[in-house]
Protein backbone atom coordinates (compact mmCIF):
# COMPACT_ATOMS: atom_id res chain seq x y z
CA UNK A 1 0.00 0.00 0.00
CA UNK A 2 1.37 3.17 -0.62
CA UNK A 3 0.93 5.62 1.90
CA UNK A 4 3.02 8.23 0.90
CA UNK A 5 2.07 12.00 0.77
CA UNK A 6 -0.25 12.48 -1.50
CA UNK A 7 0.47 15.92 -2.31
CA UNK A 8 4.69 15.85 -2.62
CA UNK A 9 5.08 19.28 -4.06
CA UNK A 10 3.56 21.29 -1.08
CA UNK A 11 6.17 22.72 1.33
CA UNK A 12 7.11 21.04 4.66
CA UNK A 13 4.77 21.77 7.79
CA UNK A 14 7.00 23.25 10.70
CA UNK A 15 7.95 19.88 12.36
CA UNK A 16 9.01 18.32 8.96
CA UNK A 17 11.27 21.46 8.80
CA UNK A 18 12.59 21.11 12.54
CA UNK A 19 13.64 17.67 11.11
CA UNK A 20 15.02 18.20 7.89
CA UNK A 21 17.58 20.53 9.65
CA UNK A 22 18.32 18.42 12.26
CA UNK A 23 19.35 15.43 9.55
CA UNK A 24 21.50 18.01 7.59
CA UNK A 25 23.16 19.01 10.46
CA UNK A 26 24.02 15.92 11.91
CA UNK A 27 22.08 16.09 15.14
CA UNK A 28 20.32 13.14 13.93
CA UNK A 29 21.08 10.22 11.42
CA UNK A 30 17.04 10.22 10.92
CA UNK A 31 14.21 10.59 13.24
CA UNK A 32 12.81 8.03 15.77
CA UNK A 33 8.97 9.06 16.38
CA UNK A 34 5.98 7.20 18.30
CA UNK A 35 2.43 6.96 18.47
CA UNK A 36 1.65 6.95 22.16
CA UNK A 37 -2.08 6.01 23.26
CA UNK A 38 -3.31 5.27 26.24
CA UNK A 39 -5.30 2.29 26.19
CA UNK A 40 -9.00 3.57 27.82
CA UNK A 41 -10.62 3.75 24.24
CA UNK A 42 -10.75 3.69 20.82
CA UNK A 43 -8.69 6.27 18.59
CA UNK A 44 -10.91 9.07 16.83
CA UNK A 45 -9.93 11.12 13.64
CA UNK A 46 -7.89 13.21 15.82
CA UNK A 47 -5.79 9.93 16.84
CA UNK A 48 -5.56 9.10 12.81
CA UNK A 49 -3.83 12.76 12.31
CA UNK A 50 -0.88 12.11 14.83
CA UNK A 51 -0.55 8.65 13.04
CA UNK A 52 -0.39 10.05 9.69
CA UNK A 53 1.72 12.60 11.16
CA UNK A 54 4.50 10.68 13.31
CA UNK A 55 4.43 7.21 10.98
CA UNK A 56 4.51 9.29 8.18
CA UNK A 57 7.51 11.32 9.04
CA UNK A 58 9.24 7.74 9.60
CA UNK A 59 8.34 6.19 6.18
CA UNK A 60 9.14 9.69 3.99
CA UNK A 61 12.84 9.21 6.02
CA UNK A 62 13.16 5.44 5.99
CA UNK A 63 13.22 5.36 9.66
CA UNK A 64 10.85 4.12 12.46
CA UNK A 65 7.91 4.98 14.04
CA UNK A 66 7.44 3.05 17.31
CA UNK A 67 3.99 2.15 18.33
CA UNK A 68 3.57 2.58 22.46
CA UNK A 69 0.99 1.85 24.86
CA UNK A 70 1.25 4.26 27.46
CA UNK A 71 -0.56 2.13 29.87
CA UNK A 72 -0.14 3.82 33.39
CA UNK A 73 -3.99 3.64 34.73
CA UNK A 74 -5.34 0.48 35.07
CA UNK A 75 -8.45 1.55 36.27
CA UNK A 76 -9.43 2.39 32.93
CA UNK A 77 -7.26 0.46 31.14
CA UNK A 78 -8.38 -2.91 29.07
CA UNK A 79 -6.68 -5.71 26.59
CA UNK A 80 -10.02 -4.89 24.29
CA UNK A 81 -8.25 -1.22 23.69
CA UNK A 82 -4.94 -2.25 23.56
CA UNK A 83 -6.66 -4.99 20.08
CA UNK A 84 -8.67 -2.33 18.78
CA UNK A 85 -6.17 0.31 18.71
CA UNK A 86 -3.29 -2.41 17.08
CA UNK A 87 -6.08 -3.03 14.27
CA UNK A 88 -6.71 0.47 13.52
CA UNK A 89 -3.26 1.54 12.82
CA UNK A 90 -2.76 -1.04 10.33
CA UNK A 91 -5.92 -0.26 8.81
CA UNK A 92 -4.60 3.45 7.74
CA UNK A 93 -1.73 1.44 6.45
CA UNK A 94 0.98 1.69 9.12
CA UNK A 95 3.73 -1.23 10.48
CA UNK A 96 5.02 -0.75 13.67
CA UNK A 97 7.31 -4.11 12.99
CA UNK A 98 9.85 -4.64 15.85
CA UNK A 99 8.63 -1.62 17.75
CA UNK A 100 5.74 -2.25 19.97
CA UNK A 101 6.26 -1.47 23.17
CA UNK A 102 3.89 -0.76 26.41
CA UNK A 103 4.91 1.61 29.35
CA UNK A 104 4.29 -0.98 31.87
CA UNK A 105 7.60 -2.55 29.77
CA UNK A 106 9.28 -0.46 32.09
CA UNK A 107 7.75 -0.60 35.29
CA UNK A 108 10.61 -1.49 36.83
CA UNK A 109 12.90 0.69 35.72
CA UNK A 110 10.60 3.97 36.19
CA UNK A 111 10.55 2.61 39.94
CA UNK A 112 14.30 2.58 39.98
CA UNK A 113 14.31 5.87 38.50
CA UNK A 114 11.95 6.90 41.32
CA UNK A 115 14.31 5.71 43.95
CA UNK A 116 17.09 7.77 42.10
CA UNK A 117 14.66 10.88 42.46
CA UNK A 118 14.77 10.02 45.80
CA UNK A 119 18.22 9.69 46.52
CA UNK A 120 18.74 13.15 44.52
CA UNK A 121 17.01 14.73 46.98
CA UNK A 122 13.91 15.28 43.92
CA UNK A 123 11.32 13.64 45.27
CA UNK A 124 9.63 12.86 48.60
CA UNK A 125 6.35 10.60 49.84
CA UNK A 126 3.43 13.33 50.75
CA UNK A 127 0.73 12.35 53.11
CA UNK A 128 -1.62 14.72 51.50
CA UNK A 129 -4.71 13.53 50.50
CA UNK A 130 -5.44 14.72 47.03
CA UNK A 131 -7.88 17.71 48.53
CA UNK A 132 -5.31 19.00 50.09
CA UNK A 133 -2.51 18.61 47.35
CA UNK A 134 -5.06 20.73 44.68
CA UNK A 135 -5.16 23.32 47.90
CA UNK A 136 -1.71 23.54 48.42
CA UNK A 137 -0.59 24.15 44.83
CA UNK A 138 -1.97 27.28 44.41
CA UNK A 139 -3.43 29.17 41.72
CA UNK A 140 -2.47 30.87 38.70
CA UNK A 141 -1.82 34.07 40.22
CA UNK A 142 -0.84 32.96 44.24
CA UNK A 143 2.08 31.05 44.87
CA UNK A 144 1.50 26.97 46.15
CA UNK A 145 2.19 25.91 49.51
CA UNK A 146 4.85 23.48 50.43
CA UNK A 147 3.97 19.81 52.11
CA UNK A 148 4.79 19.64 55.75
CA UNK A 149 6.30 16.42 54.27
CA UNK A 150 8.39 17.95 52.25
CA UNK A 151 11.94 17.99 54.04
CA UNK A 152 11.45 14.52 54.78
CA UNK A 153 14.85 13.03 54.90
CA UNK A 154 16.08 10.70 52.04
CA UNK A 155 16.03 7.84 54.71
CA UNK A 156 12.81 7.85 55.27
CA UNK A 157 11.33 8.49 51.61
CA UNK A 158 13.20 5.64 50.67
CA UNK A 159 11.14 3.42 53.56
CA UNK A 160 8.21 5.08 52.96
CA UNK A 161 8.24 4.40 49.01
CA UNK A 162 8.50 0.38 49.58
CA UNK A 163 6.13 0.57 52.32
CA UNK A 164 3.94 2.13 49.09
CA UNK A 165 5.37 -0.05 46.92
CA UNK A 166 4.55 -3.29 49.24
CA UNK A 167 0.67 -1.93 50.35
CA UNK A 168 1.68 -1.17 53.00
CA UNK A 169 -0.66 1.67 52.61
CA UNK A 170 -4.21 2.52 51.61
CA UNK A 171 -5.10 4.00 48.51
CA UNK A 172 -4.70 7.91 48.95
CA UNK A 173 -3.07 8.27 51.67
CA UNK A 174 0.41 8.62 50.71
CA UNK A 175 2.15 9.57 47.13
CA UNK A 176 5.36 10.31 45.82
CA UNK A 177 5.88 14.21 44.65
CA UNK A 178 8.62 15.56 42.68
CA UNK A 179 10.38 18.29 44.61
CA UNK A 180 10.71 21.32 41.98
CA UNK A 181 9.00 24.86 42.84
CA UNK A 182 5.89 25.64 44.61
CA UNK A 183 6.02 29.35 43.68
CA UNK A 184 6.67 28.35 39.86
CA UNK A 185 4.12 30.56 37.56
CA UNK A 186 3.60 26.91 35.41
CA UNK A 187 1.51 25.11 38.31
CA UNK A 188 2.50 21.83 36.49
CA UNK A 189 6.38 22.50 38.09
CA UNK A 190 4.34 22.95 41.67
CA UNK A 191 5.80 19.42 43.48
CA UNK A 192 3.84 16.99 40.70
CA UNK A 193 2.67 13.50 41.71
CA UNK A 194 4.85 11.08 40.44
CA UNK A 195 3.47 7.84 42.05
CA UNK A 196 0.29 7.30 43.19
CA UNK A 197 -1.25 3.82 45.31
CA UNK A 198 -3.58 2.07 43.16
CA UNK A 199 -4.42 -1.34 44.18
CA UNK A 200 -5.61 -2.46 40.77
CA UNK A 201 -5.00 -5.27 38.62
CA UNK A 202 -3.17 -4.32 35.57
CA UNK A 203 -4.45 -6.20 32.17
CA UNK A 204 -0.56 -6.80 31.45
CA UNK A 205 1.37 -7.18 35.06
CA UNK A 206 -1.47 -8.04 36.90
CA UNK A 207 -0.86 -7.78 40.94
CA UNK A 208 2.68 -6.99 40.86
CA UNK A 209 2.12 -3.69 41.04
CA UNK A 210 -0.02 -1.68 43.69
CA UNK A 211 1.55 1.62 42.55
CA UNK A 212 1.46 2.66 39.44
CA UNK A 213 3.28 6.00 37.78
CA UNK A 214 1.55 9.17 36.60
CA UNK A 215 1.69 10.31 32.30
CA UNK A 216 3.67 13.12 32.42
CA UNK A 217 6.58 11.04 34.55
CA UNK A 218 6.13 7.69 32.38
CA UNK A 219 6.18 9.23 29.13
CA UNK A 220 9.49 11.44 28.72
CA UNK A 221 11.70 8.31 30.25
CA UNK A 222 9.76 5.62 28.05
CA UNK A 223 10.90 8.35 25.54
CA UNK A 224 14.13 8.35 26.63
CA UNK A 225 14.55 4.60 27.00
CA UNK A 226 13.41 4.27 23.25
CA UNK A 227 15.65 6.67 22.30
CA UNK A 228 13.08 9.18 20.38
CA UNK A 229 14.35 11.84 18.75
CA UNK A 230 11.09 13.92 18.35
CA UNK A 231 8.67 13.89 20.55
CA UNK A 232 5.55 15.44 18.65
CA UNK A 233 2.51 16.25 21.27
CA UNK A 234 -0.67 18.00 20.87
CA UNK A 235 -1.08 21.75 22.13
CA UNK A 236 -2.07 21.14 25.83
CA UNK A 237 1.11 19.63 26.39
CA UNK A 238 3.23 22.84 25.90
CA UNK A 239 2.85 23.98 29.67
CA UNK A 240 3.90 20.09 30.34
CA UNK A 241 7.39 20.59 27.96
CA UNK A 242 9.30 21.93 30.90
CA UNK A 243 8.57 19.29 33.38
CA UNK A 244 9.56 16.58 30.49
CA UNK A 245 12.75 18.34 30.35
CA UNK A 246 12.93 18.60 33.78
CA UNK A 247 12.98 15.09 34.88
CA UNK A 248 15.38 13.98 31.58
CA UNK A 249 17.85 16.21 33.12
CA UNK A 250 17.52 15.50 36.68
CA UNK A 251 18.10 11.95 35.81
CA UNK A 252 20.82 12.38 33.26
CA UNK A 253 19.16 9.93 31.24
CA UNK A 254 21.40 8.77 27.99
CA UNK A 255 19.21 10.25 25.72
CA UNK A 256 16.97 13.49 25.48
CA UNK A 257 14.00 13.55 23.41
CA UNK A 258 12.97 17.11 21.77
CA UNK A 259 9.01 17.77 22.65
CA UNK A 260 7.42 19.66 19.99
CA UNK A 261 3.44 20.58 20.10
CA UNK A 262 1.31 20.45 17.41
CA UNK A 263 -2.39 22.11 16.77
CA UNK A 264 -4.96 18.78 17.67
CA UNK A 265 -7.85 18.25 15.33
CA UNK A 266 -10.79 20.07 15.87
CA UNK A 267 -13.58 18.90 13.93
CA UNK A 268 -16.86 20.46 13.57
CA UNK A 269 -20.15 18.67 14.26
CA UNK A 270 -18.73 16.59 16.76
CA UNK A 271 -16.94 16.13 20.61
CA UNK A 272 -12.85 14.92 20.59
CA UNK A 273 -12.60 13.55 24.27
CA UNK A 274 -12.78 10.07 24.58
CA UNK A 275 -14.34 10.93 28.36
CA UNK A 276 -17.55 12.60 25.99
CA UNK A 277 -17.44 9.22 23.38
CA UNK A 278 -17.42 6.92 26.28
CA UNK A 279 -20.25 8.96 27.66
CA UNK A 280 -21.69 8.62 24.15
CA UNK A 281 -21.43 4.62 24.69
CA UNK A 282 -21.78 3.63 27.94
CA UNK A 283 -25.46 6.29 27.96
CA UNK A 284 -26.64 4.22 24.86
CA UNK A 285 -26.61 7.28 22.90
CA UNK A 286 -24.97 5.40 20.52
CA UNK A 287 -24.53 1.45 19.67
CA UNK A 288 -20.99 0.87 20.39
CA UNK A 289 -17.71 2.19 19.41
CA UNK A 290 -17.97 1.45 15.99
CA UNK A 291 -21.41 3.04 15.57
CA UNK A 292 -21.22 4.62 11.88
CA UNK A 293 -22.04 7.88 13.40
CA UNK A 294 -19.03 8.03 15.48
CA UNK A 295 -15.64 10.12 14.40
CA UNK A 296 -13.85 6.66 15.99
CA UNK A 297 -11.69 4.89 13.09
CA UNK A 298 -13.57 1.92 13.91
CA UNK A 299 -17.05 4.05 13.47
CA UNK A 300 -15.54 5.24 9.82
CA UNK A 301 -14.32 2.27 8.66
CA UNK A 302 -17.92 0.63 9.57
CA UNK A 303 -19.47 3.91 7.77
CA UNK A 304 -17.61 2.97 4.56
CA UNK A 305 -13.89 5.17 5.04
CA UNK A 306 -11.36 4.07 3.33
CA UNK A 307 -7.39 4.69 4.84
CA UNK A 308 -6.72 6.72 1.76
CA UNK A 309 -9.46 8.87 2.28
CA UNK A 310 -8.30 9.97 6.03
CA UNK A 311 -4.84 9.92 5.21
CA UNK A 312 -5.32 12.32 2.36
CA UNK A 313 -7.66 14.23 4.61
CA UNK A 314 -4.49 14.60 7.19
CA UNK A 315 -2.58 15.29 4.47
CA UNK A 316 -4.55 18.36 3.46
CA UNK A 317 -5.40 20.04 6.99
CA UNK A 318 -1.69 20.04 7.52
CA UNK A 319 -0.47 20.82 10.88
CA UNK A 320 0.25 24.06 12.30
CA UNK A 321 0.53 25.70 15.64
CA UNK A 322 -2.22 27.42 16.05
CA UNK A 323 -5.18 25.73 17.08
CA UNK A 324 -8.24 26.09 14.35
CA UNK A 325 -11.24 24.62 13.43
CA UNK A 326 -12.19 21.88 10.31
CA UNK A 327 -15.17 22.18 8.64
CA UNK A 328 -16.58 18.67 8.91
CA UNK A 329 -17.64 18.96 4.95
CA UNK A 330 -13.79 18.66 4.54
CA UNK A 331 -13.48 15.18 6.01
CA UNK A 332 -16.97 14.08 3.97
CA UNK A 333 -15.15 15.76 0.56
CA UNK A 334 -12.37 13.75 1.43
CA UNK A 335 -14.22 10.32 1.21
CA UNK A 336 -16.38 11.25 -1.38
CA UNK A 337 -13.49 12.18 -3.76
CA UNK A 338 -12.45 8.84 -2.99
CA UNK A 339 -15.46 6.63 -3.81
CA UNK A 340 -15.73 9.12 -6.56
CA UNK A 341 -12.80 7.02 -8.35
CA UNK A 342 -13.05 4.15 -6.72
CA UNK A 343 -16.91 3.00 -6.01
CA UNK A 344 -18.52 1.15 -8.86
CA UNK A 345 -22.21 2.14 -10.30
CA UNK A 346 -25.51 0.29 -9.03
CA UNK A 347 -29.37 1.40 -8.87
CA UNK A 348 -30.61 1.19 -5.35
CA UNK A 349 -34.45 2.85 -4.89
CA UNK A 350 -34.80 3.64 -1.42
CA UNK A 351 -38.61 4.57 -1.14
CA UNK A 352 -40.37 2.41 -3.83
CA UNK A 353 -43.08 3.32 -6.00
CA UNK A 354 -43.90 0.72 -8.28
CA UNK A 355 -44.21 1.20 -11.93
CA UNK A 356 -45.98 -0.73 -14.61
CA UNK A 357 -45.18 -0.81 -18.17
CA UNK A 358 -48.82 -1.77 -19.33
CA UNK A 359 -47.64 -2.25 -23.21
CA UNK A 360 -44.52 -4.56 -22.41
CA UNK A 361 -44.99 -7.67 -22.84
CA UNK A 362 -45.98 -9.89 -19.11
CA UNK A 363 -44.01 -12.47 -20.42
CA UNK A 364 -40.77 -10.64 -21.16
CA UNK A 365 -37.86 -10.20 -19.42
CA UNK A 366 -34.24 -8.53 -21.05
CA UNK A 367 -31.31 -7.36 -19.56
CA UNK A 368 -30.04 -4.20 -20.00
CA UNK A 369 -26.52 -3.24 -20.22
CA UNK A 370 -24.64 -0.52 -17.28
CA UNK A 371 -21.56 1.12 -17.12
CA UNK A 372 -19.83 0.37 -13.71
CA UNK A 373 -18.13 3.55 -13.57
CA UNK A 374 -19.17 6.54 -16.02
CA UNK A 375 -15.25 7.56 -16.88
CA UNK A 376 -13.59 4.13 -15.95
CA UNK A 377 -14.24 2.11 -19.13
CA UNK A 378 -11.67 -0.38 -17.49
CA UNK A 379 -14.47 -1.08 -14.79
CA UNK A 380 -16.32 -2.83 -17.30
CA UNK A 381 -19.94 -3.26 -17.50
CA UNK A 382 -22.99 -5.17 -15.90
CA UNK A 383 -26.11 -6.30 -17.29
CA UNK A 384 -29.38 -5.22 -15.13
CA UNK A 385 -32.44 -7.30 -15.26
CA UNK A 386 -35.80 -5.52 -16.83
CA UNK A 387 -39.28 -6.44 -17.06
CA UNK A 388 -42.60 -5.19 -16.74
CA UNK A 389 -42.85 -3.92 -13.24
CA UNK A 390 -39.88 -1.85 -11.77
CA UNK A 391 -39.78 0.22 -9.12
CA UNK A 392 -39.08 3.95 -9.07
CA UNK A 393 -37.64 6.21 -6.43
CA UNK A 394 -40.93 8.01 -4.82
CA UNK A 395 -39.32 11.49 -5.27
CA UNK A 396 -39.13 10.64 -8.71
CA UNK A 397 -42.79 11.31 -9.30
CA UNK A 398 -45.19 14.55 -8.78
CA UNK A 399 -48.50 14.22 -9.81
CA UNK A 400 -49.11 17.91 -10.05
CA UNK A 401 -45.50 18.41 -11.07
CA UNK A 402 -44.09 22.22 -11.54
CA UNK A 403 -42.91 23.65 -14.49
CA UNK A 404 -39.11 23.01 -13.42
CA UNK A 405 -39.49 19.15 -12.03
CA UNK A 406 -37.87 17.20 -14.86
CA UNK A 407 -38.78 13.48 -13.40
CA UNK A 408 -41.49 11.64 -13.66
CA UNK A 409 -45.58 13.05 -14.00
CA UNK A 410 -48.82 12.62 -15.69
CA UNK A 411 -48.21 12.62 -19.81
CA UNK A 412 -44.60 13.52 -18.89
CA UNK A 413 -41.93 11.38 -20.41
CA UNK A 414 -38.85 10.27 -18.87
CA UNK A 415 -35.77 8.05 -19.64
CA UNK A 416 -35.28 5.03 -17.48
CA UNK A 417 -31.42 4.72 -16.90
CA UNK A 418 -29.72 2.24 -19.66
CA UNK A 419 -33.30 1.44 -20.74
CA UNK A 420 -35.96 3.41 -22.06
CA UNK A 421 -37.87 6.44 -22.42
CA UNK A 422 -41.42 6.13 -20.74
CA UNK A 423 -44.93 8.15 -20.41
CA UNK A 424 -47.08 8.11 -17.28
CA UNK A 425 -50.79 7.32 -18.35
CA UNK A 426 -52.32 6.95 -15.18
CA UNK A 427 -51.83 7.06 -11.80
CA UNK A 428 -53.66 4.41 -8.45
CA UNK A 429 -54.21 5.65 -5.15
CA UNK A 430 -55.02 4.06 -2.16
CA UNK A 431 -58.59 4.93 -1.78
CA UNK A 432 -58.46 5.78 2.15
CA UNK A 433 -55.38 7.77 2.18
CA UNK A 434 -55.11 9.21 -1.48
CA UNK A 435 -51.31 8.30 -1.39
CA UNK A 436 -50.11 7.26 -4.65
CA UNK A 437 -49.57 3.27 -4.48
CA UNK A 438 -48.83 2.64 -8.33
CA UNK A 439 -47.60 4.33 -11.70
CA UNK A 440 -49.08 3.35 -15.08
CA UNK A 441 -46.39 3.79 -17.69
CA UNK A 442 -45.70 2.85 -21.39
CA UNK A 443 -42.44 2.49 -23.08
CA UNK A 444 -41.09 2.97 -26.49
CA UNK A 445 -39.63 -0.09 -27.77
CA UNK A 446 -37.71 1.93 -30.06
CA UNK A 447 -35.63 3.85 -27.59
CA UNK A 448 -33.39 0.98 -25.47
CA UNK A 449 -30.32 2.36 -24.47
CA UNK A 450 -31.70 5.49 -23.73
CA UNK A 451 -31.87 6.93 -26.98
CA UNK A 452 -35.05 8.00 -29.81
CA UNK A 453 -34.06 7.55 -32.93
CA UNK A 454 -36.49 10.59 -34.08
CA UNK A 455 -34.20 12.73 -32.18
CA UNK A 456 -36.99 13.76 -29.41
CA UNK A 457 -35.31 14.50 -26.02
CA UNK A 458 -36.54 13.96 -22.82
CA UNK A 459 -35.11 16.29 -19.52
CA UNK A 460 -35.02 13.50 -17.10
CA UNK A 461 -33.48 10.97 -16.52
CA UNK A 462 -34.11 7.93 -13.46
CA UNK A 463 -33.14 4.84 -12.06
CA UNK A 464 -35.27 1.56 -11.52
CA UNK A 465 -35.05 -1.77 -10.22
CA UNK A 466 -37.23 -4.43 -11.92
CA UNK A 467 -39.46 -5.57 -8.82
CA UNK A 468 -39.30 -9.22 -9.96
CA UNK A 469 -35.39 -9.92 -9.54
CA UNK A 470 -34.66 -6.95 -7.01
CA UNK A 471 -33.14 -7.26 -4.09
CA UNK A 472 -35.03 -6.16 -0.39
CA UNK A 473 -32.66 -5.19 1.59
CA UNK A 474 -32.22 -2.51 4.45
CA UNK A 475 -30.52 0.55 4.54
CA UNK A 476 -28.95 2.81 7.18
CA UNK A 477 -28.70 6.46 6.11
CA UNK A 478 -26.09 8.36 8.60
CA UNK A 479 -26.16 11.78 9.22
CA UNK A 480 -24.25 14.11 11.84
CA UNK A 481 -24.13 13.49 15.08
CA UNK A 482 -24.73 16.42 16.52
CA UNK A 483 -27.29 19.09 15.17
CA UNK A 484 -24.63 22.06 16.01
CA UNK A 485 -21.25 23.35 14.88
CA UNK A 486 -19.35 22.91 18.52
CA UNK A 487 -21.55 20.57 20.94
CA UNK A 488 -19.02 21.94 23.35
CA UNK A 489 -19.35 26.02 23.01
CA UNK A 490 -21.56 26.47 25.93
CA UNK A 491 -20.18 25.10 29.10
CA UNK A 492 -23.63 25.57 31.12
CA UNK A 493 -25.21 22.55 28.43
CA UNK A 494 -24.48 19.19 28.80
CA UNK A 495 -23.12 18.50 25.50
CA UNK A 496 -25.13 15.70 24.77
CA UNK A 497 -28.08 18.40 24.41
CA UNK A 498 -27.04 19.27 21.22
CA UNK A 499 -27.26 15.38 19.75
CA UNK A 500 -29.34 15.33 16.61
CA UNK A 501 -32.01 13.18 16.65
CA UNK A 502 -31.85 12.58 12.78
CA UNK A 503 -28.38 11.39 12.67
CA UNK A 504 -30.04 7.76 11.93
CA UNK A 505 -32.92 6.49 9.75
CA UNK A 506 -33.45 2.66 8.71
CA UNK A 507 -35.24 1.76 5.89
CA UNK A 508 -36.27 -1.23 5.90
CA UNK A 509 -37.93 -1.78 2.34
CA UNK A 510 -35.25 -0.82 -0.30
CA UNK A 511 -35.05 -2.15 -3.52
CA UNK A 512 -31.23 -2.61 -5.30
CA UNK A 513 -29.75 -4.70 -7.99
CA UNK A 514 -29.39 -8.42 -7.38
CA UNK A 515 -26.24 -8.47 -7.86
CA UNK A 516 -25.46 -6.80 -4.79
CA UNK A 517 -26.58 -9.84 -3.36
CA UNK A 518 -22.72 -10.96 -3.27
CA UNK A 519 -21.67 -8.15 -2.27
CA UNK A 520 -18.70 -8.08 0.03
CA UNK A 521 -18.90 -7.12 3.75
CA UNK A 522 -17.29 -3.73 3.79
CA UNK A 523 -17.18 -3.26 -0.11
CA UNK A 524 -18.57 -0.48 -1.43
CA UNK A 525 -20.84 1.63 -3.96
CA UNK A 526 -22.57 4.54 -5.56
CA UNK A 527 -26.33 4.02 -5.83
CA UNK A 528 -26.62 6.33 -8.75
CA UNK A 529 -28.28 9.85 -7.93
CA UNK A 530 -28.38 8.59 -4.11
CA UNK A 531 -25.10 8.85 -2.63
CA UNK A 532 -22.03 6.06 -1.65
CA UNK A 533 -22.92 3.15 0.12
CA UNK A 534 -21.30 0.13 1.70
CA UNK A 535 -22.25 -3.22 2.90
CA UNK A 536 -22.12 -2.92 7.33
CA UNK A 537 -19.93 -5.55 8.28
CA UNK A 538 -21.14 -6.32 11.50
CA UNK A 539 -25.21 -7.27 10.49
CA UNK A 540 -24.91 -8.15 6.84
CA UNK A 541 -25.52 -11.90 6.57
CA UNK A 542 -24.85 -13.69 3.13
CA UNK A 543 -27.51 -12.91 0.19
CA UNK A 544 -28.62 -9.94 2.63
CA UNK A 545 -26.71 -7.18 3.15
CA UNK A 546 -27.22 -4.20 4.97
CA UNK A 547 -26.68 -1.14 3.41
CA UNK A 548 -24.61 2.03 5.65
CA UNK A 549 -24.48 5.38 3.49
CA UNK A 550 -21.05 6.55 3.51
CA UNK A 551 -21.49 10.25 2.01
CA UNK A 552 -24.23 11.84 -0.22
CA UNK A 553 -23.24 12.87 -3.60
CA UNK A 554 -22.68 16.38 -2.59
CA UNK A 555 -23.07 18.38 0.87
CA UNK A 556 -26.89 18.21 1.50
CA UNK A 557 -25.97 19.59 5.03
CA UNK A 558 -24.62 23.07 3.86
CA UNK A 559 -27.74 23.48 2.41
CA UNK A 560 -29.79 22.18 5.07
CA UNK A 561 -28.82 24.43 7.76
CA UNK A 562 -29.69 27.95 5.09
Amino acid sequence: MDNSDPNPEKPLDFIRQIIAEDIKSGKHSAPVTRFPPEPNGFLHIGHAKSICLNFGIAQENNARCHLRFDDTNPSKEESVYVAAIKKDVQWLGYEWGDNLFFASDYFDRLYDYAVELIRLGKAYVCCLNAEEVREYRGTLTEPGKESPYRNRSVEENLALFQAMKEGQFEEGSHVLRAKIDMASPNLNMRDPVVYRIMKVSHHRTGDKWCIYPMYDYTHCLSDAMEEITHSLCTLEFEDHRPLYNWFLETLHTPAHPRQIEFARLNLTYTVMSKRKILQLVTGGHVADWDDPRMLTISGLRRRGYTPASIRNFCSEIGVGKKASWIDMGVLENSIRSDLNETAPRVMGVLDPLKVVITNYPEENEEEVEGKNHPQKPEMGTRFIPFSREIYIERSDFMEDPPKKFFRLGPGREVRLRYAYFVTCVSVIKDETTGVVTEIHCTYDPATYGGNAPDGRKVKGTIHWVSAAHGLNCQVRLYDRLFAVENPDADKEVDFKEHLNPDSLTILKDCVVEPSLAQAAPGSSVQFERQGYFCVDVEDSEPGHPVFNRTVGLRDSWAKKQR
